[in-house]
């Protein structure tokens, strides 16, 4: 047995979207070393045992990663398998996020009880979501709506909706598709109508740092316009977080010369408000920094101090 095929361990949560992107990566792993052994822990993350309070309300960053970055930096695990959209923009010492695999399909989806669309709902119609994000963008366009916090996997989420706690719900395109669930989709909703959260659609592959064995065999993941939309993304949200829950939303698109064309949007809490800008450049980096600070000049700054505000005031 050569070098690379020494046994490796995947750190990953419970929910069936987890396990579907860690299996899916031990997959890949024996595709390209055959005879490696790949072990799976399951590790159990504050977000997972937290199913009754909405998200924002708990603080959003970390949640469902912590645990397991305990365990890669404890040596129990030599990798982490996350949806990049619950990865914060601070990394522990360590740590780091350098491969990003291919994006699923990065939008919202969009499922009723009746077949009806988004535009079609009528006045009052309950909506479910977990997301500040969609919720604001949804209010904006529709404000005759009624928004409800949605919360569980996407099988308990769908399952609501089929009880007729919800006439719709919204949930991540990429999640529904890795699952097999894509004929349940009622309609796709395109950035237009609902910009996408930062990074959603991507899965992220995290290691050591100083790990260059398992970094050096794991690199056939990476794939690199993905990895350029995603920092971009990334780098816009690094630069508005404010210590509070507000609905920022980004997507990126990555042309064949690697030019970065990046949406941000940033939103009051009502959707009464929505400040969105579109940038493009070479450099993601720095473009998410530009941009966002294009969107706090332009009322972000205000939204953000709204929502301090009312985060002092509770």
């Amino acid at each position: 047995m050569s070098n690379d095929h020494r046994p490796i361990t995947i750190g990953t949560r419970g929910s069936a979207l987890a396990l579907w992107q860690a299996n899916w990566v031990k997959s890949e792993l024996e595709r390209r070393y055959p005879g490696i052994e790949v072990g799976m822990e399951i590790i159990k993350t504050k977000g997972d045992k937290i199913l009754d309070v909405p998200l924002a309300q708990v603080g959003g960053k970390g949640l469902f990663v912590k645990e397991i970055e305990d365990a890669l930096l404890e040596g129990r695990i030599d990798l982490a398998v996350h949806s990049m959209k619950d990865v914060p923009t601070e990394l522990p010492e360590g740590l780091q996020v350098a491969l990003i695999p291919p994006r699923e399909d990065p939008r919202d989806a969009f499922f009723s009880n009746n077949g009806r669309k988004l535009a079609e709902l009528g006045r009052g119609a309950v909506v479910g979501t977990s997301s500040l994000r969609r919720k604001a963008q949804l209010l904006n366009a529709f404000p005759d709506l009624e928004i409800r916090d949605l919360r569980g996997n996407v099988d308990t989420r769908l399952k609501k909706l089929d009880r007729g706690e919800y006439d719709a719900i919204i949930l991540a395109a990429a999640g529904v598709k890795r699952l097999g669930w894509a004929e349940r989709i009622t309609e796709i909703l395109e950035p237009e109508i609902s910009l996408p959260a930062i990074a959603q659609g991507a899965l992220g592959i995290e290691t050591r740092i100083d790990d260059d064995f398992n970094n050096r065999r794991l690199a056939f993941f990476h794939d690199e316009k993905t990895a350029l939309a995603v920092r971009a993304e990334r780098a816009l949200l690094k630069t508005l977080e404010g210590g509070c829950q507000v609905p920022i939303a980004a997507f990126a698109t990555v042309a064949d010369d690697n030019l970065v064309t990046l949406t941000g949007l940033v939103a009051a809490l009502d959707g009464r408000q929505i400040i969105k800008e579109k940038m493009s450049g070479t450099e993601p980096e720095p473009l998410g920094e530009s941009l966002a600070r294009t969107l706090l000049e332009r009322g972000a700054e205000q939204l953000l101090a709204e929502c301090m505000d009312l985060e002092g005031g509770r």
